[in-house]
């Protein structure tokens, strides 16, 4: 395989998954307190958007990618 069809087939990936997930949660802890034994933390969880634009923009040029990859000789 070539390494344009390649990158074009993680690209279709990507923006599928783009699509499917929205975007990437994370979850991350805080020390709110820390009080010799007594330790009190939160919790946050955060959401990293993925805009459908680059979404289709990755899956464009992943499509892209995998036909001139598969016409060049």
């Amino acid at each position: 395989m070539k390494p344009a069809t390649i990158i074009g087939i993680l690209l279709i990936v990507l923006g599928i998954i783009g699509y499917a997930t929205g975007g990437i949660s994370f979850t991350h802890e805080k020390k709110v307190v820390d009080a010799g034994p007594v330790q009190i933390s939160h919790k946050t969880q955060d959401t990293l958007p993925l805009s459908p634009i680059l979404s289709t923009i990755s899956l464009i040029a992943g499509i892209g990618l995998v036909v001139v990859g598969a016409r060049a000789k």
